[in-house]
């Protein structure tokens, strides 16, 4: 089994996963391929406990999962999608490596939803409160995948002796690598993409994040960098005054009155902030409408209107670049007509930006700054006391920065095995 085991995830490794931090699985098999071969798959139900730690509760939610069999043989292996923080089929339709590994692998597919997100939303299926989101950790997520997979090798002939392998990005990669920690007589390894779990305490630079995005940048051109720099001086003087703050609406297309007291500068700049990171996370070689409609390399294609200094005669030039850099995530396909409503969602409706707050605001807290010297963004230091505060007013819990250390054990590893954490050209194997 150990040979068996290691040639397994070394075809993994072989194969390649290429993605930026945090990201999620590429491959070949993209667009319309993709979601044709997706059609060969069946959407089905699961009846999952609501609290899996305690003996007083009984209450129940329907999961969501999907599950292929076009390449499966029986006794193939189950290669498991730990779902992360949105709807499944988000990441069925952008997980093209998994489609690739399968007939190489007689491998059955399986993506779970993760609970609260999609479809699979506990009680009402539809509030999202204090009240409601308790149940919404990780631990509690891990189980419910520990009992789906339990319940298909009860249900499937042919897969109780089945090795299954845990994979993810993001979140999900994070969950992908907890999953052969917590449960290592259910799962026999890892593929653990993209996942950040040392972004918890102390164990790296606050700001570690934003330098990987502006190295992404800084690859497609270091002028680009430059730029998007230099642009927030620029913004925080035009905002001085309203004459400032009317040009910046009128040329960003921005909906909203830019009067400092409902929209305030810190606002304006993380809606520029999102579009900078998510570009990058989504930086793929190939056309994606992951979490926007974007062309492939989004962030070259963004600095082509950042890289000409000779165009920038005034700074009033350099920021109308700035827009048209920023509109590669924003607007690439001309979807928005009239103006940016800077209060919507970064990454429309497919993720759970509610749930993911909670998360965050409980178990998951990832100190998050950025320097504007190191990185190419603005000064914006990490306050764990606002943070505190925030998470009580929306949410009414207190924030536990170091409980994912805890309970996952953070930089510690020696006691974990067969996972491989694949971040772009770092790929380190845990065996």
């Amino acid at each position: 089994m150990g040979r068996s085991l290691y040639s397994f995830l070394s075809l993994f490794l072989h194969l390649g996963v290429f993605c930026a931090w945090p990201g999620r699985l590429i491959s070949n098999v993209q667009g319309r391929d993709l979601k044709a071969k997706n059609s060969l798959c069946d959407v089905k139900h699961f009846t999952q406990k609501l609290d899996h730690f305690s003996f007083a509760r009984n209450d129940t939610f329907r999961q969501r999962y999907v599950i292929c069999q076009e390449h499966w043989s029986s006794g193939g292996p189950l290669l498991f999608y730990t779902g992360n923080e949105g709807d499944i089929m988000l990441f069925v339709n952008n997980t093209g490596f998994l489609f690739e590994m399968a007939p190489q692998l007689n491998a059955m597919i399986v993506f779970a939803e993760h609970r609260y997100y999609g479809q699979s939303i506990p009680f009402d299926g539809k509030t999202l409160n204090s009240t409601t989101l308790p149940w919404l950790t990780s631990t509690q997520a891990l189980a419910d995948y520990n009992y789906i997979i339990h319940h298909l090798k009860r249900t499937i002939p042919g897969l109780k002796q089945s090795p299954v392998v845990a994979v993810g990005g993001s979140y999900g990669g994070m969950l992908a690598a907890w999953m052969r920690m917590k449960y290592p007589a259910t799962v026999i390894g890892a593929l653990s993409s993209s996942a950040p779990i040392l972004q918890f305490g102390n164990q790296i630079p606050c700001n570690t994040f934003a330098k990987i995005a502006t190295q992404d940048y800084k690859m497609a051109s270091p002028v680009c960098v430059d730029t998007i720099r230099r642009s927030w001086t620029i913004m925080e003087d035009f905002w001085k005054d309203q004459a400032g703050r009317d040009w910046l609406k009128d040329n960003f297309r921005v909906c909203q009155i830019l009067d400092d007291r409902k929209v305030k500068l810190a606002d304006f700049r993380l809606w520029l902030f999102s579009g900078w990171t998510y570009m990058a996370m989504t930086d793929y070689p190939y056309p994606t409408e992951f979490l926007k409609p974007m062309p492939g390399w989004p962030v070259k294609a963004a600095c082509q209107h950042l890289s000409d200094l000779r165009s920038f005669k005034t700074d009033r030039d350099l920021l109308i670049a700035v827009y048209k850099g920023i509109s590669v995530y924003y607007n690439y396909t001309g979807q928005v007509k009239d103006c940016f409503n800077i209060s919507d969602s970064s990454t429309g409706t497919a993720l759970g930006d509610t749930q993911w707050d909670y998360q965050a605001c409980s178990e998951l807290v990832m100190p998050d700054c950025t320097d504007g010297k190191t990185d190419m963004f603005y000064y914006r230091p990490w306050n764990i006391s606002e943070y505190n505060r925030e998470c009580h007013k929306n949410f009414a819990v207190k924030p536990d920065p170091s409980l994912a250390i805890r309970e996952y054990g953070g930089r510690d590893l020696v006691a974990h095995s067969n996972i491989i954490f694949s971040n772009g050209k770092n790929t380190k194997i845990i065996n």
